[in-house]
Protein backbone atom coordinates (compact mmCIF):
# COMPACT_ATOMS: atom_id res chain seq x y z
CA UNK A 1 0.00 0.00 0.00
CA UNK A 2 1.57 3.65 -1.08
CA UNK A 3 1.75 6.45 1.57
CA UNK A 4 -1.08 8.24 -0.09
CA UNK A 5 -3.69 5.07 0.49
CA UNK A 6 -2.14 4.52 3.62
CA UNK A 7 -3.25 8.55 4.54
CA UNK A 8 -6.37 7.61 2.90
CA UNK A 9 -7.22 4.97 4.70
CA UNK A 10 -6.56 7.01 7.97
CA UNK A 11 -8.61 9.48 7.37
CA UNK A 12 -11.58 6.90 6.69
CA UNK A 13 -11.28 5.12 9.65
CA UNK A 14 -10.88 8.25 11.61
CA UNK A 15 -14.35 9.71 10.00
CA UNK A 16 -15.91 5.99 10.71
CA UNK A 17 -14.87 6.54 14.35
CA UNK A 18 -16.13 9.87 14.65
CA UNK A 19 -19.58 8.84 13.33
CA UNK A 20 -20.20 6.02 15.55
CA UNK A 21 -18.59 8.15 18.41
CA UNK A 22 -21.35 10.79 17.31
CA UNK A 23 -24.15 8.46 16.44
CA UNK A 24 -23.28 6.49 20.39
CA UNK A 25 -23.55 10.26 22.08
CA UNK A 26 -26.68 11.24 20.14
CA UNK A 27 -28.12 7.76 21.79
CA UNK A 28 -27.19 8.04 25.09
CA UNK A 29 -28.37 11.34 24.97
CA UNK A 30 -31.96 10.66 23.27
CA UNK A 31 -32.32 7.84 26.38
CA UNK A 32 -31.81 10.40 29.09
CA UNK A 33 -33.64 12.62 27.38
CA UNK A 34 -36.57 9.96 26.83
CA UNK A 35 -36.36 8.27 30.28
CA UNK A 36 -34.40 5.26 30.18
CA UNK A 37 -33.86 2.21 27.75
CA UNK A 38 -37.13 0.55 27.46
CA UNK A 39 -38.74 3.97 27.49
CA UNK A 40 -36.79 5.21 24.74
CA UNK A 41 -37.13 1.87 22.89
CA UNK A 42 -41.06 1.62 23.58
CA UNK A 43 -40.97 5.52 22.20
CA UNK A 44 -38.99 5.57 19.60
CA UNK A 45 -41.05 2.21 18.08
CA UNK A 46 -44.15 3.81 17.88
CA UNK A 47 -43.15 7.10 16.29
CA UNK A 48 -41.72 4.76 13.77
CA UNK A 49 -45.01 3.54 13.32
CA UNK A 50 -46.89 6.81 12.69
CA UNK A 51 -43.52 7.92 10.73
CA UNK A 52 -43.73 4.65 8.60
CA UNK A 53 -47.53 5.61 7.66
CA UNK A 54 -46.69 9.26 7.21
CA UNK A 55 -44.15 8.38 4.75
CA UNK A 56 -46.18 6.44 2.30
CA UNK A 57 -48.68 9.23 2.41
CA UNK A 58 -46.24 11.50 1.59
CA UNK A 59 -44.76 9.70 -1.06
CA UNK A 60 -47.94 8.81 -3.14
CA UNK A 61 -48.03 12.78 -3.25
CA UNK A 62 -44.15 12.99 -4.04
CA UNK A 63 -44.17 10.20 -6.69
CA UNK A 64 -47.31 11.64 -8.28
CA UNK A 65 -45.88 13.30 -11.79
CA UNK A 66 -43.94 9.81 -12.29
CA UNK A 67 -47.46 7.96 -11.48
CA UNK A 68 -49.19 9.47 -14.56
CA UNK A 69 -46.37 8.91 -16.97
CA UNK A 70 -45.78 5.53 -15.52
CA UNK A 71 -49.04 4.16 -15.53
CA UNK A 72 -50.54 6.46 -18.19
CA UNK A 73 -53.15 7.93 -15.49
CA UNK A 74 -54.51 11.42 -15.08
CA UNK A 75 -54.22 13.70 -12.01
CA UNK A 76 -57.68 12.58 -10.96
CA UNK A 77 -57.21 8.61 -11.24
CA UNK A 78 -53.89 10.04 -8.31
CA UNK A 79 -56.83 11.92 -6.24
CA UNK A 80 -59.05 8.33 -6.29
CA UNK A 81 -55.87 6.57 -5.52
CA UNK A 82 -55.50 8.95 -2.52
CA UNK A 83 -58.95 10.18 -1.23
CA UNK A 84 -60.69 5.96 -1.61
CA UNK A 85 -57.52 4.91 0.00
CA UNK A 86 -57.67 7.05 3.25
CA UNK A 87 -61.45 6.30 3.44
CA UNK A 88 -61.13 2.32 3.32
CA UNK A 89 -58.32 2.98 6.29
CA UNK A 90 -61.02 5.44 8.51
CA UNK A 91 -63.63 2.64 8.30
CA UNK A 92 -60.99 -0.25 8.85
CA UNK A 93 -60.17 1.89 11.97
CA UNK A 94 -62.83 0.58 13.65
CA UNK A 95 -62.55 -3.39 13.72
CA UNK A 96 -59.08 -2.31 14.58
CA UNK A 97 -59.89 -0.54 17.74
CA UNK A 98 -62.27 -3.20 18.88
CA UNK A 99 -59.06 -5.38 18.69
CA UNK A 100 -57.43 -2.76 21.06
CA UNK A 101 -59.49 -2.59 23.61
CA UNK A 102 -59.33 -6.60 23.38
CA UNK A 103 -56.69 -8.55 22.13
CA UNK A 104 -52.75 -8.34 22.72
CA UNK A 105 -51.71 -4.93 21.10
CA UNK A 106 -48.43 -5.57 20.69
CA UNK A 107 -48.87 -8.66 18.66
CA UNK A 108 -51.66 -7.70 16.38
CA UNK A 109 -49.80 -4.18 15.71
CA UNK A 110 -46.43 -6.13 14.95
CA UNK A 111 -48.81 -8.62 12.47
CA UNK A 112 -50.15 -5.45 10.60
CA UNK A 113 -46.82 -3.52 9.87
CA UNK A 114 -45.80 -6.95 8.52
CA UNK A 115 -48.50 -6.76 5.81
CA UNK A 116 -48.04 -3.03 5.50
CA UNK A 117 -44.36 -4.37 4.40
CA UNK A 118 -46.07 -7.04 1.94
CA UNK A 119 -48.62 -4.83 0.96
CA UNK A 120 -45.68 -1.63 -0.27
CA UNK A 121 -43.70 -4.40 -2.24
CA UNK A 122 -46.82 -5.31 -4.01
CA UNK A 123 -47.51 -1.80 -4.87
CA UNK A 124 -44.14 -2.00 -6.13
CA UNK A 125 -44.72 -4.80 -8.99
CA UNK A 126 -47.96 -4.01 -10.21
CA UNK A 127 -48.75 -3.86 -13.81
CA UNK A 128 -51.45 -0.91 -14.17
CA UNK A 129 -53.46 1.35 -12.30
CA UNK A 130 -56.33 -0.96 -11.41
CA UNK A 131 -53.77 -3.60 -9.53
CA UNK A 132 -52.22 -0.57 -7.91
CA UNK A 133 -55.49 0.60 -6.13
CA UNK A 134 -56.11 -2.50 -5.30
CA UNK A 135 -53.40 -2.67 -3.64
CA UNK A 136 -53.37 0.36 -1.88
CA UNK A 137 -56.40 -0.40 -0.51
CA UNK A 138 -55.92 -3.46 1.08
CA UNK A 139 -52.91 -1.51 2.58
CA UNK A 140 -54.77 1.73 3.71
CA UNK A 141 -56.91 -1.51 5.74
CA UNK A 142 -53.99 -2.50 7.26
CA UNK A 143 -52.03 0.87 8.42
CA UNK A 144 -55.43 1.48 10.03
CA UNK A 145 -54.37 -0.70 13.05
CA UNK A 146 -51.72 2.41 13.58
CA UNK A 147 -53.99 4.77 15.21
CA UNK A 148 -55.85 2.94 17.62
CA UNK A 149 -53.24 0.29 19.05
CA UNK A 150 -50.78 3.78 19.50
CA UNK A 151 -53.55 5.26 21.48
CA UNK A 152 -54.47 2.60 23.53
CA UNK A 153 -50.33 1.28 24.50
CA UNK A 154 -49.30 4.98 25.27
CA UNK A 155 -52.50 5.02 27.92
CA UNK A 156 -51.34 1.88 29.12
CA UNK A 157 -47.58 2.54 28.97
CA UNK A 158 -46.84 6.46 30.39
CA UNK A 159 -48.40 8.40 33.57
CA UNK A 160 -51.22 10.51 32.60
CA UNK A 161 -48.82 13.21 33.73
CA UNK A 162 -46.75 12.86 31.07
CA UNK A 163 -48.73 11.60 28.00
CA UNK A 164 -48.58 15.08 26.30
CA UNK A 165 -45.01 15.02 26.50
CA UNK A 166 -45.04 11.09 25.63
CA UNK A 167 -47.05 11.81 22.70
CA UNK A 168 -45.46 14.77 21.49
CA UNK A 169 -42.14 12.54 20.37
CA UNK A 170 -44.22 9.86 18.62
CA UNK A 171 -46.37 12.67 16.43
CA UNK A 172 -42.97 14.37 15.92
CA UNK A 173 -42.24 10.65 14.14
CA UNK A 174 -44.93 10.87 12.20
CA UNK A 175 -43.76 14.12 10.99
CA UNK A 176 -40.15 13.23 10.25
CA UNK A 177 -41.91 9.86 8.61
CA UNK A 178 -44.20 12.39 6.00
CA UNK A 179 -40.79 14.39 5.27
CA UNK A 180 -38.65 11.42 4.60
CA UNK A 181 -41.73 10.54 2.36
CA UNK A 182 -41.64 14.08 0.71
CA UNK A 183 -38.14 14.99 0.22
CA UNK A 184 -36.49 11.59 0.16
CA UNK A 185 -38.40 8.58 -1.51
CA UNK A 186 -39.67 11.58 -3.74
CA UNK A 187 -36.33 11.70 -4.90
CA UNK A 188 -35.95 8.52 -5.77
CA UNK A 189 -39.41 8.46 -7.18
CA UNK A 190 -38.34 10.61 -9.76
CA UNK A 191 -35.85 7.73 -11.13
CA UNK A 192 -38.29 4.90 -10.21
CA UNK A 193 -41.85 4.96 -8.33
CA UNK A 194 -41.05 1.20 -7.94
CA UNK A 195 -38.39 1.77 -6.16
CA UNK A 196 -39.94 4.47 -3.93
CA UNK A 197 -42.37 2.21 -2.80
CA UNK A 198 -39.64 -0.66 -2.19
CA UNK A 199 -37.61 1.95 -0.09
CA UNK A 200 -40.26 1.81 2.06
CA UNK A 201 -41.29 -2.04 2.28
CA UNK A 202 -37.86 -2.64 3.47
CA UNK A 203 -37.70 -1.12 6.99
CA UNK A 204 -41.54 -2.20 7.86
CA UNK A 205 -40.21 -5.79 8.18
CA UNK A 206 -37.91 -4.89 10.52
CA UNK A 207 -40.27 -2.34 12.46
CA UNK A 208 -42.75 -5.66 12.80
CA UNK A 209 -39.89 -7.36 14.72
CA UNK A 210 -39.18 -4.36 17.07
CA UNK A 211 -42.89 -3.80 17.60
CA UNK A 212 -43.11 -7.68 18.22
CA UNK A 213 -40.82 -8.02 20.86
CA UNK A 214 -42.28 -5.16 22.93
CA UNK A 215 -43.98 -6.47 26.25
CA UNK A 216 -47.68 -5.80 26.15
CA UNK A 217 -48.58 -3.68 28.87
CA UNK A 218 -51.22 -4.13 31.98
CA UNK A 219 -54.47 -2.67 30.84
CA UNK A 220 -56.05 0.15 33.43
CA UNK A 221 -53.83 3.14 32.48
CA UNK A 222 -51.19 2.08 34.97
CA UNK A 223 -48.39 3.87 33.10
CA UNK A 224 -45.92 1.02 34.00
CA UNK A 225 -43.28 2.36 32.28
CA UNK A 226 -43.55 6.08 34.43
CA UNK A 227 -40.50 7.23 36.50
CA UNK A 228 -41.71 5.93 39.61
CA UNK A 229 -38.81 5.91 42.87
CA UNK A 230 -40.89 3.00 44.55
CA UNK A 231 -43.52 0.82 42.76
CA UNK A 232 -47.12 1.06 44.11
CA UNK A 233 -48.73 -1.79 46.23
CA UNK A 234 -51.01 -3.77 43.54
CA UNK A 235 -54.15 -2.66 45.58
CA UNK A 236 -53.24 0.99 44.96
CA UNK A 237 -51.81 0.40 41.34
CA UNK A 238 -55.03 -0.83 40.35
CA UNK A 239 -56.99 2.43 41.49
CA UNK A 240 -54.45 4.96 40.55
CA UNK A 241 -55.90 8.43 39.92
CA UNK A 242 -54.50 10.35 36.87
CA UNK A 243 -53.26 14.08 37.68
CA UNK A 244 -56.57 15.22 36.11
CA UNK A 245 -58.58 12.89 37.99
CA UNK A 246 -57.03 13.77 41.38
CA UNK A 247 -57.50 17.25 40.65
CA UNK A 248 -61.11 16.95 39.51
CA UNK A 249 -61.98 14.44 43.06
CA UNK A 250 -60.17 17.16 45.27
CA UNK A 251 -62.22 20.08 44.11
CA UNK A 252 -65.55 17.96 44.65
CA UNK A 253 -66.58 18.27 40.55
CA UNK A 254 -69.31 15.71 40.47
CA UNK A 255 -69.73 13.28 37.20
CA UNK A 256 -72.36 12.61 34.88
CA UNK A 257 -74.74 10.60 36.20
CA UNK A 258 -76.08 9.72 33.08
CA UNK A 259 -72.49 8.13 31.86
CA UNK A 260 -72.19 6.17 34.86
CA UNK A 261 -72.71 2.31 33.87
CA UNK A 262 -71.92 -1.19 35.81
CA UNK A 263 -71.34 -2.54 32.78
CA UNK A 264 -68.41 -3.92 31.25
CA UNK A 265 -67.32 -1.74 28.54
CA UNK A 266 -64.45 -4.00 27.05
CA UNK A 267 -67.15 -6.40 25.82
CA UNK A 268 -69.30 -3.50 24.50
CA UNK A 269 -70.31 -3.74 20.73
CA UNK A 270 -68.67 -1.67 18.53
CA UNK A 271 -71.79 0.58 18.04
CA UNK A 272 -72.65 0.69 22.11
CA UNK A 273 -68.85 1.86 22.24
CA UNK A 274 -69.19 4.46 19.72
CA UNK A 275 -72.87 5.48 21.03
CA UNK A 276 -70.96 5.99 24.19
CA UNK A 277 -67.97 7.64 23.32
CA UNK A 278 -69.71 10.32 21.17
CA UNK A 279 -72.41 11.22 24.33
CA UNK A 280 -69.45 12.69 26.32
CA UNK A 281 -69.51 16.51 25.32
CA UNK A 282 -66.01 16.99 25.49
CA UNK A 283 -65.21 13.83 23.36
CA UNK A 284 -67.63 15.58 20.72
CA UNK A 285 -66.20 19.09 20.79
CA UNK A 286 -62.41 17.63 20.49
CA UNK A 287 -63.28 15.67 17.67
CA UNK A 288 -64.67 18.55 15.78
CA UNK A 289 -62.10 20.54 16.51
CA UNK A 290 -59.72 18.49 15.09
CA UNK A 291 -61.68 17.24 12.14
CA UNK A 292 -61.79 21.44 11.71
CA UNK A 293 -58.17 21.72 12.34
CA UNK A 294 -57.12 18.88 9.81
CA UNK A 295 -59.43 19.51 7.13
CA UNK A 296 -57.50 22.82 7.26
CA UNK A 297 -54.03 20.79 6.93
CA UNK A 298 -55.20 18.63 4.53
CA UNK A 299 -56.15 21.93 2.25
CA UNK A 300 -52.16 23.28 3.08
CA UNK A 301 -51.34 19.73 1.90
CA UNK A 302 -53.04 19.46 -1.32
CA UNK A 303 -52.26 22.86 -2.21
CA UNK A 304 -49.48 24.56 -0.33
CA UNK A 305 -46.60 23.82 -3.15
CA UNK A 306 -48.71 25.00 -5.76
CA UNK A 307 -50.12 28.30 -3.91
CA UNK A 308 -46.46 29.11 -2.54
CA UNK A 309 -45.06 28.85 -6.13
CA UNK A 310 -47.83 31.18 -7.21
CA UNK A 311 -48.46 33.66 -4.11
CA UNK A 312 -44.25 34.33 -4.18
CA UNK A 313 -42.61 33.81 -7.48
CA UNK A 314 -40.35 31.24 -6.34
CA UNK A 315 -39.99 28.03 -8.33
CA UNK A 316 -40.36 24.23 -7.36
CA UNK A 317 -37.29 23.69 -5.59
CA UNK A 318 -37.64 26.87 -3.42
CA UNK A 319 -41.10 26.07 -2.69
CA UNK A 320 -40.28 22.49 -1.39
CA UNK A 321 -37.65 24.37 0.82
CA UNK A 322 -40.17 26.70 2.46
CA UNK A 323 -42.65 23.69 2.89
CA UNK A 324 -40.01 21.60 4.45
CA UNK A 325 -38.92 24.82 6.72
CA UNK A 326 -42.21 24.74 7.61
CA UNK A 327 -42.24 21.26 8.59
CA UNK A 328 -39.45 21.92 11.12
CA UNK A 329 -42.30 24.49 12.77
CA UNK A 330 -44.34 21.75 12.76
CA UNK A 331 -42.10 19.55 14.94
CA UNK A 332 -40.69 22.43 17.01
CA UNK A 333 -44.89 22.56 17.79
CA UNK A 334 -46.10 18.72 18.51
CA UNK A 335 -42.65 18.73 20.69
CA UNK A 336 -43.97 22.01 22.70
CA UNK A 337 -47.65 21.31 22.91
CA UNK A 338 -47.15 18.33 24.51
CA UNK A 339 -45.12 19.99 27.26
CA UNK A 340 -46.75 22.62 27.78
CA UNK A 341 -49.69 20.73 28.27
CA UNK A 342 -48.39 18.49 30.75
CA UNK A 343 -46.78 21.52 33.03
CA UNK A 344 -50.28 23.36 33.42
CA UNK A 345 -51.90 20.16 34.56
CA UNK A 346 -49.09 19.52 37.41
CA UNK A 347 -49.51 23.09 38.16
CA UNK A 348 -53.07 22.76 38.97
CA UNK A 349 -54.26 23.70 35.80
CA UNK A 350 -57.55 20.83 35.42
CA UNK A 351 -57.96 21.67 31.43
CA UNK A 352 -54.40 22.83 30.86
CA UNK A 353 -54.15 19.97 28.21
CA UNK A 354 -57.09 21.61 26.06
CA UNK A 355 -55.70 25.19 27.25
CA UNK A 356 -52.97 24.62 25.01
CA UNK A 357 -55.16 23.66 22.33
CA UNK A 358 -57.13 27.00 22.42
CA UNK A 359 -53.93 28.72 22.27
CA UNK A 360 -52.75 27.30 19.39
CA UNK A 361 -56.24 27.27 17.33
CA UNK A 362 -55.95 30.95 17.86
CA UNK A 363 -52.36 31.50 17.15
CA UNK A 364 -52.96 29.61 14.05
CA UNK A 365 -55.44 31.98 12.45
CA UNK A 366 -54.06 34.81 13.56
CA UNK A 367 -50.73 34.13 12.13
CA UNK A 368 -51.87 32.26 8.80
CA UNK A 369 -53.78 35.96 7.65
CA UNK A 370 -50.67 37.83 7.33
CA UNK A 371 -48.85 34.72 5.61
CA UNK A 372 -51.59 34.62 2.88
CA UNK A 373 -52.21 38.37 2.12
CA UNK A 374 -48.52 39.33 1.84
CA UNK A 375 -46.32 38.62 -1.57
CA UNK A 376 -43.41 37.99 -0.40
CA UNK A 377 -41.79 34.82 0.55
CA UNK A 378 -39.11 36.19 3.28
CA UNK A 379 -41.70 37.92 5.01
CA UNK A 380 -44.27 35.42 4.71
CA UNK A 381 -41.61 32.34 6.23
CA UNK A 382 -42.20 33.83 9.91
CA UNK A 383 -45.79 33.80 9.77
CA UNK A 384 -46.12 30.90 8.32
CA UNK A 385 -43.66 28.90 10.71
CA UNK A 386 -45.28 29.97 13.50
CA UNK A 387 -48.75 29.29 12.38
CA UNK A 388 -47.86 25.61 11.58
CA UNK A 389 -46.38 25.24 14.92
CA UNK A 390 -49.48 26.64 16.33
CA UNK A 391 -51.07 24.39 14.34
CA UNK A 392 -49.46 20.95 15.75
CA UNK A 393 -49.09 22.61 19.11
CA UNK A 394 -52.44 21.53 19.87
CA UNK A 395 -51.93 17.53 18.91
CA UNK A 396 -50.42 15.98 21.95
CA UNK A 397 -52.02 17.83 23.89
CA UNK A 398 -55.81 16.93 22.58
CA UNK A 399 -54.79 13.23 22.48
CA UNK A 400 -53.95 12.91 26.32
CA UNK A 401 -56.74 14.95 27.11
CA UNK A 402 -59.19 12.46 25.23
CA UNK A 403 -57.17 9.58 27.32
CA UNK A 404 -57.95 11.53 30.15
CA UNK A 405 -61.94 11.76 29.29
CA UNK A 406 -62.14 8.12 28.87
CA UNK A 407 -62.49 5.10 30.35
CA UNK A 408 -59.31 2.58 29.60
CA UNK A 409 -61.82 -0.08 28.19
CA UNK A 410 -62.58 2.01 25.73
CA UNK A 411 -59.70 3.87 24.79
CA UNK A 412 -59.01 2.03 21.27
CA UNK A 413 -62.65 2.41 19.69
CA UNK A 414 -62.79 6.25 21.09
CA UNK A 415 -60.21 6.57 18.85
CA UNK A 416 -61.31 4.48 16.17
CA UNK A 417 -64.21 6.87 16.15
CA UNK A 418 -62.17 10.31 16.33
CA UNK A 419 -59.79 9.01 13.51
CA UNK A 420 -62.80 7.80 11.52
CA UNK A 421 -64.81 11.20 11.52
CA UNK A 422 -61.04 13.32 11.36
CA UNK A 423 -60.51 11.03 8.06
CA UNK A 424 -63.76 12.12 6.42
CA UNK A 425 -62.94 16.05 6.60
CA UNK A 426 -59.70 15.16 5.30
CA UNK A 427 -60.72 13.45 2.73
CA UNK A 428 -63.35 16.04 1.65
CA UNK A 429 -60.58 19.00 1.76
CA UNK A 430 -58.99 18.68 -1.31
CA UNK A 431 -62.47 18.69 -3.11
CA UNK A 432 -64.08 21.42 -1.42
CA UNK A 433 -60.80 23.69 -1.40
CA UNK A 434 -60.52 22.63 -5.39
CA UNK A 435 -64.21 23.41 -6.11
CA UNK A 436 -64.40 26.97 -4.27
CA UNK A 437 -61.29 28.12 -5.54
CA UNK A 438 -62.49 27.22 -9.47
CA UNK A 439 -65.97 27.78 -8.99
CA UNK A 440 -66.28 30.78 -6.41
CA UNK A 441 -63.05 32.90 -7.16
CA UNK A 442 -61.95 31.87 -10.39
CA UNK A 443 -59.50 29.67 -10.42
CA UNK A 444 -55.65 30.94 -10.50
CA UNK A 445 -53.66 32.59 -8.03
CA UNK A 446 -56.12 34.74 -6.41
CA UNK A 447 -58.41 32.19 -6.78
CA UNK A 448 -56.39 29.92 -3.77
CA UNK A 449 -55.24 32.87 -2.40
CA UNK A 450 -58.65 33.64 -1.19
CA UNK A 451 -60.27 30.19 -0.77
CA UNK A 452 -57.26 29.71 2.39
CA UNK A 453 -58.49 32.80 3.41
CA UNK A 454 -62.12 31.77 3.83
CA UNK A 455 -61.07 28.40 5.07
CA UNK A 456 -59.82 30.40 7.90
CA UNK A 457 -63.38 30.26 8.84
CA UNK A 458 -63.63 26.20 9.96
CA UNK A 459 -60.26 27.03 11.71
CA UNK A 460 -61.38 29.60 13.82
CA UNK A 461 -64.27 27.51 14.39
CA UNK A 462 -62.17 24.51 16.21
CA UNK A 463 -60.77 27.68 18.59
CA UNK A 464 -64.54 28.11 19.42
CA UNK A 465 -65.09 24.21 20.02
CA UNK A 466 -61.75 23.95 22.28
CA UNK A 467 -62.98 26.92 24.47
CA UNK A 468 -66.47 25.35 24.75
CA UNK A 469 -64.44 21.84 25.73
CA UNK A 470 -62.97 23.66 28.62
CA UNK A 471 -65.87 23.98 30.92
CA UNK A 472 -66.77 20.43 30.17
CA UNK A 473 -64.02 18.49 30.42
CA UNK A 474 -63.83 18.66 34.25
CA UNK A 475 -67.09 16.41 34.76
CA UNK A 476 -66.14 14.22 31.72
CA UNK A 477 -62.92 13.66 33.63
CA UNK A 478 -64.53 12.88 36.95
CA UNK A 479 -66.95 10.82 34.99
CA UNK A 480 -64.09 8.95 33.33
CA UNK A 481 -62.28 8.06 36.93
CA UNK A 482 -65.66 7.25 38.51
CA UNK A 483 -66.42 4.44 35.86
CA UNK A 484 -63.01 2.85 35.72
CA UNK A 485 -63.11 3.09 39.40
CA UNK A 486 -66.24 0.95 39.04
CA UNK A 487 -64.67 -1.16 36.59
CA UNK A 488 -61.43 -2.14 39.17
CA UNK A 489 -64.69 -2.98 41.69
CA UNK A 490 -64.17 -0.35 43.53
CA UNK A 491 -66.65 1.29 45.68
CA UNK A 492 -66.80 4.91 45.35
CA UNK A 493 -67.96 7.26 48.72
CA UNK A 494 -68.62 11.13 48.30
CA UNK A 495 -65.00 11.92 48.28
CA UNK A 496 -65.43 10.50 44.70
CA UNK A 497 -68.83 11.32 43.36
CA UNK A 498 -68.52 15.04 44.24
CA UNK A 499 -70.95 16.95 46.39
Amino acid sequence: MSADESRTARVLTDIAALTGAGAGAFVRGLTRVLGGEERARVIVVLACVLGLSGADAATVGASATELRHGLHITNTDIGLLVSVTALVGAVATLPFGVLADRVRRTTTLGLAILLWGGAMLWSAAVPDFHELLVARLFLGAVVAAAGPMVASLVGDWFASSERGRVYGFILAGELLGAGFGFAVTGDIAALSWRAAFVILALPAFALAWFVLRLREPARGGRGVLAHETQPLPPEEEETRETDAQRLARERGIRPHDELLTNRDLRRASLLDAARYVLRVRTNVLLIAASACAYYFLAGIQTFGSEFAREQYGIDQPLANLLLLGIGGGAVAGVLLGGQLGDVLLRRGRLSGRVTTAVIGAVGTTLLFIPALLTRSAFTALPYLVGAVLMLTLANPALAAAQLDIMPPALWGRAESVRTLLRSVAMALAPLLFGAVSDNVFGGGRSGLQWTFVVMLVPLAGSAWLLFKARRTYPADVATAAAVAAGAAGVRLGPEHAGP
